[in-house]
């Protein structure tokens, strides 16, 4: 008799402890896996502004700069002869300025004592004012050649990380040819997703990406209109992405709809012999049904998992 009480007592504290909830149905987001790929948001060369040699390349694949820093060096020697002819020139004329001013003085002294004319004096005047200007034409001639030596320093265009460096040290390059590129301006995830899918995408959506086991989320920053290979191309914004290496691969989930499913806590499915088990109410008693599960899906912080078959809107639930 005192074996009998005990076990009574035993199932009505189980019976107790557990709760039950009436199954409805819920609406989840549809997701659809493809692949995103890691891309810089502005892809800009360094270009060579004069042509000439290559003689210094201070840069190589990977490397992080800043905008302003000067990452090659290109040298035309025929500006350094062009300079050197335009000091020369310039030394030349300033030496036929110092006799005309001198001439000039003579002049005038001559005019007061009424020795010379005043047109012979205006001459003298023109030749010095000739002087004067071809010495300004031959110095801004030589700023000119100046500032050309000087740009053939290849300064990077923004801050960001080298992606190719297509020019060698030694080789000789073109003005306007590429030196290096560099990826700036961030980086991003770019997808191209189906363009069925098209009508279901907004802009603010989240997304899931898996990388190296773990699962980071974003959202899409922008769609773009125009559709290429029959595909939508979307960037999307990861906190802390993975940039060391761009056009990199990785896998990641795009809410493309919504649809109906059956929930229920991950509790209350149980599982012996490979087959998985949710106890429902019928009646006064309880009953176990073997059911087929989904996916895992989080709903307000709780873990649930979607039942597939085996159960129905409105049965009665039991979880521990």
């Amino acid at each position: 008799m005192r074996i009998a009480v005990l076990i009574l007592s035993v199932l009505a504290a189980g019976s107790g402890s557990a709760e039950t909830f009436t199954l409805g149905v819920s609406i989840i987001s549809e997701w659809k896996t493809v692949y995103g790929r890691v891309e810089a948001r502005e892809t800009v060369p360094a270009r060579a502004r004069i042509g000439g040699l290559v003689v210094e390349l201070s840069v190589t694949e990977g490397d992080l700069v800043e905008p302003g820093q000067q990452i090659a060096l290109v040298r035309d020697d025929k500006i350094v002869f062009q300079i050197a002819a335009l000091e020369a020139q310039i030394t030349a004329l300033n030496v036929q300025l110092s006799t005309a001013e001198t001439e000039l003085q003579r002049g005038q002294a001559l005019v007061d004592r009424g020795v010379a004319t005043v047109q012979r004096l205006d001459q003298l005047r023109t030749s010095v004012d000739v002087l004067r200007g071809q010495i300004a034409t031959a110095e801004a001639e030589r700023d000119v050649v100046t500032q050309q030596a000087a740009e053939g320093g290849v300064l990077a265009p923004g801050a960001g990380r080298v992606l190719t460096v297509p020019a060698t040290l030694g080789a000789v390059v073109l003005p306007g040819e590429p030196i290096a590129t560099i990826g700036g301006g961030g980086f991003f995830l770019r997808l191209a997703i189906p363009e069925r899918h098209a009508a279901s995408l907004v802009e603010g959506a989240g997304i899931r990406m898996h990388a190296e086991g773990t699962e980071t989320t974003g959202r899409v920053a922008k769609l773009y209109p125009q559709i290429e290979n029959g595909r939508v191309i979307a960037d999307v914004d990861v906190a802390n992405l993975d940039t060391a290496y761009v056009n990199s691969r990785v896998l990641v989930e795009l809410p493309v709809g919504e649809r109906s499913a059956l929930l229920v806590p991950e509790g209350a499915v149980t599982t012996r012999s490979g087959i998985d088990f949710v106890t429902v109410m019928v009646g006064e008693d309880q009953m176990d049904r073997a059911v087929v599960l989904g996916e895992p899906v989080v709903r307000d912080g709780e873990h649930m998992v979607e039942v597939l078959s085996g159960l129905s809107s409105g049965d009665v639930v039991v979880t521990p």
